[in-house]
C-alpha cells in the first residue's frame, strides 16, 4: 500500500519540479526550490500537496479503510546537502524543516496545514480556512491555516 501511495507521490513531485527528500516509515518528505532554485516553488508545492490529498483518497489501507493523510507546509531557508561517509543521501534540515514537520504532526487528517508565512505568500492564489492557534514545540502559540484549494481566476 505504501509503495502504491509513494509511487503516486513520486510522480506528483516530478510533475511539479519538486525534490523528494526521503521517506521515513509512512512519512513522505519533499521540498521545492532545492537543490536548485525554481520559479514559484511554493505554488508548485501547494499544488502538489492538493494533488497528494486527491491521490491518497484513491488508495485503500490494508484493512479496507480509506486513507486520510496529513500534510504540513512551511517556507523559509534550509540547510541541504550530503553528509557522512556511508549511505550517502541528500537531506535538508533546520528550523524551516522542523516547522513544516510540526504543521504535519499538529494537523488534521485529510488536511494541509500551513504557517502564516505560507498563507501570506499564497493568499492571492489559494483559499484558506482559519486561522487556528497551535502550540508549536520550541515556538509557542503559532497561527496556522488550512490550505483548501486553488482560486480559479477568470
Amino acid at each position: 500500500m505504501l509503495n502504491e501511495l509513494f509511487s503516486r507521490f513520486d510522480r506528483i513531485v516530478a510533475r511539479h519540479g519538486l525534490e523528494k527528500i526521503k521517506t521515513i516509515g509512512d512519512c513522505y518528505m519533499a521540498a521545492g526550490g532545492i537543490p536548485h532554485a525554481i520559479s514559484e516553488h511554493l505554488t508548485r508545492t501547494a499544488d502538489a500537496a492538493l494533488r497528494m490529498l486527491d491521490e491518497a483518497a484513491q488508495v485503500w489501507a490494508p484493512d479496507g479503510s480509506k486513507l486520510a493523510i496529513r500534510i504540513g507546509i512551511h517556507a523559509g531557508p534550509v540547510c541541504a546537502g550530503v553528509i557522512g561517509e556511508t549511505k550517502f543521501i541528500f537531506d535538508v534540515w533546520g528550523d524551516t524543516v522542523n516547522m513544516a514537520s510540526r504543521m504535519e504532526s499538529h494537523g488534521a487528517a485529510g488536511c494541509i496545514q500551513v504557517t502564516e508565512t505560507v498563507r501570506a505568500a499564497l493568499h492571492n492564489k489559494y483559499d484558506f480556512a482559519g486561522p487556528k492557534t497551535v502550540d508549536v514545540k520550541g515556538k509557542g502559540p503559532s497561527q496556522t491555516w488550512y490550505l483548501c484549494n486553488r482560486k480559479w481566476i477568470a
